[in-house]
Parts: structure tokens; sequence; C-alpha cells
């Protein structure tokens, strides 16, 4: 294993340590800053030309040295970084990774067809389901995501990350993302910077959904709007109004289901964002 000290010269010699305003619960050794635990979002700087691999996979580089992964939800007890400084051997550092004992989720007075939906919806979600992995495939060369993320709505939270859920008496797929609960109606503002990947007004199991690209294969997504206030490639400041809470697509009652991937992988949304405000 790669000495912890020079570890942490190959990933900041481009300007001294990391300093990014995600919650350094576990920051490791190596000075990468997040949550090394499964959900978790993690940044790190490294020198600008460095090349970086994460599990044999490269992930982009900003110019600045800036990059950015993630854990999933059943992410094992380690991964392996690999950090090439520009002319010198690449170095490997194994990260230990927390793991995780989620809840159970009992959900009860849903529509059955949300539940078990028909023959005839299979078509449609299969769609709604290419859509939304085409939103989160962009791997966008901005670094907003290294300004942290905000809550997006606050209120009270009614489903955690990762929790199984039972839905009228039957298993279903992990919760993946954190439910808040507010009125319908009530604004959702953008969490950070970013491009609009997504906004569709009636997918089957999400009702209305934007999906937010915050840079370097970082989006964040907006379940059960009851409206959309904006469009596909526009380009949204921090703080602006995105949507509205609804109940749209699988719900029981306004609330707003907020997600946080890095691609495909399905990260914790409270884990990156500082405590719920007061």
């Amino acid at each position: 294993m790669l000495d912890r000290r020079r570890f942490l010269t190959l990933l900041v010699a481009a300007g001294g340590a990391l300093s990014v305003p995600l919650r350094p619960a576990r920051a490791a050794a190596s000075g990468l800053t997040g949550d090394f635990e499964q959900g978790g979002m993690i940044v790190g700087r490294t020198e600008p030309g460095a090349r970086v691999w994460l599990d044999g996979a490269p992930i982009r580089v900003s110019p600045e040295g800036l990059y950015v992964f993630g854990f999933g939800r059943d992410q094992g007890a380690s991964a392996a970084l690999k950090i090439e400084l520009p002319g010198r051997e690449p170095q490997t550092e194994t990260l230990a990774i927390v793991q995780r004992e989620y809840r159970i989720q009992r959900i009860d007075g849903l529509p059955g067809d949300k539940v078990t939906p028909p023959d005839d919806a299979a078509e449609r979600i299969a769609r709604d389901n290419r859509l939304i992995a085409e939103a989160r495939s962009h791997d966008t060369a901005e670094i907003w995501f290294a300004s942290g993320i905000d809550w997006p709505v606050t209120g009270r939270i009614t489903g955690v990350y990762g929790s199984q859920r039972i839905l009228n008496g039957e298993p279903r797929r992990p919760h993946f993302g954190v439910d808040i609960a507010r009125g319908e109606g009530e604004p959702i503002r953008a969490p950070q910077k970013a491009i609009v990947r997504m906004a569709e007004a009636d997918l089957y199991f999400t009702g209305g959904t934007t999906i937010l690209d915050h840079g370097g294969g970082i989006t964040t997504s907006y379940l059960h709007q009851s409206r959309l206030d904006v469009k596909v490639g526009d380009t949204v400041e921090k703080g602006a109004v995105i949507g509205a809470i609804g109940k749209t697509g699988r719900a029981t009652g306004p609330h707003l289901c907020w997600r946080l991937n890095w691609f495909q992988e399905r990260l914790d949304p409270q884990l990156a964002a500082p405590p719920m405000p007061g």
C-alpha cells in the first residue's frame, strides 16, 4: 500500500489542502473530502494534468485538478484509487468504505397499478428509464459540484436513502433518495449551479421529474413535482426555483423525493448536503 504522506502530496501538489464545503465526516488521511461509506460523495484535488482511476475506471480531472466520485448503496468494503502525475509512476491507495445498515420502510395506500404495473405500462416505463439514464450519463467539464450542494427544500424527512421499501405489503426495490414533506406548490430550488438535463411532466413512477447536472457526472433529481419551471438545456443558478412540490407519480401525498447520482451510481444526498436547517 502507498505511504499516506506520499499520497497526500500527490493529491494536493497543485495548491495545498483541498477546501470544499462538503461535510468531512470521515475525511481520509489522503486528502480527499467526503464520507467514506456506502452512498458517500467524494471530492479530491490533484496536480493539473494528472490522471485518476477508481477501481480501474478513469475519472475526469478538471484543469484545476478537481475530480469527484461516489460509492453506491451496495459498495464493498474497499475501493482502489489510482493517481498518475505527469511524468511519474502511478500510485494506488486502497480506500476503506464503511458498510451501512439500512432501514425497512412500509408504505401503504398506493394505487395498485403503481406497485405492480399492468403489462401495457411496460413500454412507457422502459422509455422513462432510458430518458433517466441518458440524463445521468453526461460527463460535463464544469466543476460546480466542488462548491457543495444545499437542500432544495426544507421540511420533515419522511424517507431516507437505502431503505428497503415494502409497498402495499409487497417487497420492492430500495429507496434511493431522501423524501422531504412540504405543502403542494411549495417552491423547489436548485442546490447548486447546473445544466438542466431532464424536465418531464409525467413519468410513470416519478411524475413531474427534473434532473440537474452539476458537472463531473454529479446529478440531482427532483421527483413528484406539481409544476416544472425549467426546460432541458437551461443553465440555472444556485437558489433558482426549478419547480414545485407535488404528489404526481407513485406518491401518497405531497413531498419531494430528492436524489443524488454519480453517473448511474446512486448516492445519499443527506451525506453531501449540510445539516437540514431548523
